[in-house]
């Protein structure tokens, strides 16, 4: 083999190596790109807080708290939860125990109903229109 062979032959060598370098750096990549996280946790004071906006503007309407949370067991009647709309179901509750008795018991809880029916961000106020609201559309 010449001189200008051998050269030849070494100057392809070296291309085929770049180029399999090259690919091998290319998989990496699509390798990292696919198990890169999906997101990424945002501290407060960190400067990413700064882009978080709050989305409730105040408190929300008896039946913005009933759709999100007290329709689930209110809407089917879950565990003798009274209906909404029923009146025979809410007319003997609130004549028992007034409006301010079926505050305390949807705040507090009462028999199978949890604290606050489970809205651990809905404010007493919250969960006294919520209260209002269902008794209202039993009229």
């Amino acid at each position: 083999m010449s001189l200008r062979q051998s050269f030849t032959a070494f100057c392809s060598f070296v291309v085929v190596v770049g180029a399999l370098a090259s690919s091998v750096v290319s998989a990496e990549d699509s390798v990292a790109e696919r198990i890169k996280p999906v997101g990424k946790t945002c501290m407060e004071g960190q400067p990413c807080a700064a882009a978080i906006v709050a989305v409730a503007s105040g408190p929300r309407t008896g039946e913005q708290v009933y759709t999100a949370k007290c329709s689930l067991c209110h809407g089917a009647g879950v565990l003798n939860a009274p209906k909404l709309g029923d009146a025979s179901a809410w007319g003997p509750r609130v004549a028992e125990r007034k409006l301010e008795g079926l505050y305390e018991h949807a705040i507090k809880g009462f028999n199978s109903m949890p604290p606050k029916g489970t809205c651990t961000d809905c404010s007493d106020d919250e969960i006294k229109v919520a209260v209002k609201y269902m008794v209202d559309k039993a009229k």
